[in-house]
């Protein structure tokens, strides 16, 4: 199969993009789902059970919003991971002080919705634009939608806001809490998957015969691209990972250690044919729990690529308004497309409108084919969830400390469940939902039941049809820059290839770059050929710059293989977690 015959084509029916197929398939749980499951669990339950001491579980509300924000940033380094929690909880505390000051200004449902719309799409784009990830909007647009339709006077909002401040404050201090334990596991998680996804990709290359550098090689793959896309991604993340990290002082000897192995797995995708994957996944196996990190040959006085990732460190991103511009066609999306789902609940008379403007918020993916896949999922997953709801709502009501023991059960199982596919957690996160809303009172199950399902198909229906209104008009021209990236990288890399002797770290440096623009071009190229109504893509291009890309990283392995042999070694450094 060609590189080519891998990416749909602009010229794809639409109705051919809305399949079914896989959309509900489970994949295999995350290496640390149950991190994310407990946190949330510690981070909740205290404050529930103190609230239901007191006799004011009406307030958990509050206290959840701070909470739940103990769900973010388990995949980044501890000293990175701090920072994110940080900016998560004030952005949390910002979208419900707007909420609870419009609740106290106006009981206007238009009003309110509309305000929760445009509060929804600078959600979604802020946390698009920092790459916040999982749970990503959806949680900051449920707790401030949520608190938009909760009867306020601006005298109360300082005091629900210091509810949700310290709360906050303990998710932060939650998602904190293994650093002492294992200092690296964020970053050591990360290297092991790198290995590990490259080694996939050399196993995969080599059981047909193609993708390696020797016999003539290209080191393309063409035969495996989503196994070398998913190597390439999981490498990218890794060097996000470890670039977070300090350049300097006692975790900088761990960094360097670990960097040596993420340039091996960069390597093994580069020329796959010359890899060994058991050494790999030995390497990647040592990374787990708290032991010595294993040592691939390289003599550290003499390590290029450390060179090159220093060089790195210093690069600053992009500036954040550079980064939400391309995400304008998203951000006008998530705006009408929730503002619209919540009119159309209003105009059927459902109480609870703003779970039809959270339906189409969580709807909304890099393109409208992932969105229409979501959206199924959505569907799926809350209409189980309401049956789920039917069933436990009996033991539920028969006292609040069963209510909230059932929560948080459900809330440890909506974490869990989710990494397996986006509808299986949906499947405990609606009927969480629905017992939430009675922490205030008793309502009647089949009320809830029947609002919550014709919201669930009003906000899916809106917000996808919103979806397909608004089309990303500029996905073709950022794959025309995508190319055009990829080209000058792979350029500056050919020039040093030519050079006898380039400068140190310069070639590694150049490598990396061209890495990270193939990864970006493939990303990019796969999310505009989901978008519909756009021009075509140049897909050749495309391709041709792949194949050239991946030519250049395997002529860049060829010179290190004049090296002195630097991966041949299994022993271990003495660096402790």
């Amino acid at each position: 199969m060609s590189m080519s015959s891998a990416t749909p084509t602009a010229g794809t029916s639409p109705a051919r993009r809305l399949s079914l197929a896989g959309v509900l398939r489970l994949r295999r749980p995350s290496e640390i789902w149950f991190k994310p499951a407990l946190s949330s669990v510690a981070a909740v339950a205290p404050p529930n059970l103190l609230l239901l001491a007191l006799g004011r579980l009406d307030l958990a509300m509050y206290t959840m919003a701070g909470s739940l924000c103990a769900l973010y940033a388990h995949n980044r380094p501890y000293a990175a991971r701090a920072r994110t929690l940080a900016w998560v909880v004030l952005g949390m505390l910002g979208g419900v002080a707007v909420a609870l000051v419009t609740a106290s200004l106006t009981r206007n449902a238009v009003v309110l919705v509309t305000v929760g719309a445009l509060l929804a799409a600078v959600q979604k784009a802020l946390c698009d634009a920092t790459r916040v990830g999982p749970p990503g909007n959806v949680v900051l647009t449920f707790i401030s939608s949520a608190a938009l339709f909760v009867p306020q006077t601006l005298g109360q909002v300082p005091g629900h806001l210091a509810l949700a401040a310290a709360a906050g404050a303990w998710a932060w201090l939650v998602g904190m809490a293994p650093a002492p334990v294992r200092p690296h596991g964020p970053e050591r998680r990360a290297t092991a998957q790198a290995l590990n996804a490259a080694a996939a990709y050399a196993v995969a290359s080599r059981g047909t015969g193609e993708g390696g550098t020797g016999a003539g090689g290209t080191g393309q793959g063409d035969a495996h691209p989503a196994a070398r896309a998913a190597g390439y991604a999981a490498v990218q993340a890794a060097w996000q990972t470890l670039l977070a990290l300090p350049a300097t002082g006692a975790r900088a000897t761990t960094r360097h250690a670990l960097e040596r192995l993420v340039v091996r797995a960069e390597v093994a995708l580069a020329a796959p044919a010359d890899t060994d994957p058991e050494r790999l996944r030995a390497w990647a196996h040592a990374l787990r729990g708290g032991g010595r990190i294993p040592r691939t040959g390289d003599a550290p006085a003499d390590t290029d690529e450390l060179l090159g990732v220093d060089a790195e460190l210093a690069a600053r991103p992009a500036p954040l308004w550079q980064r939400l511009g391309p995400l304008t066609p998203i951000a006008v999306r998530t705006a009408l497309g929730c503002a619209l789902a919540g009119y159309a609940s209003l105009a059927l008379g459902i109480g609870r409108p703003y779970w039809a403007l959270v339906t189409a918020a969580a709807l909304y993916q890099a393109n409208v084919t992932l969105t229409w896949s979501r959206a199924v999922q959505r569907v799926v997953g809350n209409l189980a969830g309401v049956l789920l709801f039917a069933a436990i709502a009996p033991l539920a009501h028969l006292g609040q400390a069963l209510l909230v023991l059932c929560c948080l059960a459900l809330n440890f199982g909506a974490e869990a469940l989710i990494t397996r596919n986006y509808w299986l957690g949906s499947v405990c996160v609606t009927p969480m939902a629905l017992l939430v809303t009675e922490f205030a009172g008793y309502q009647a199950p089949g009320d809830l039941m029947t609002e919550r399902a014709v919201d669930t198909l009003v906000g899916a229906l809106v917000g996808f049809l919103a979806a397909v209104v608004v089309t990303n008009r500029r996905a073709g021209n950022r794959v025309e820059q995508a190319v055009t990236a990829a080209d000058r990288a792979r350029e500056r890399a050919a020039r040093l290839l030519a050079e006898p002797a380039p400068a140190p770290g310069a070639l590694e440096a150049a490598r990396r770059g061209l890495a990270a623009a193939l990864t970006d071009l493939r990303a990019t190229a796969e999310g505009a050929a989901g978008e519909w109504w756009g021009r075509a893509l140049p897909q050749e291009r495309v391709v041709l710059a792949e194949q050239a890309g991946h030519r250049t990283l395997a002529e860049a392995v060829r010179r290190q293989a004049t090296r002195p042999d630097r991966g041949a070694s299994t022993r271990t450094e003495d660096v402790r977690p």
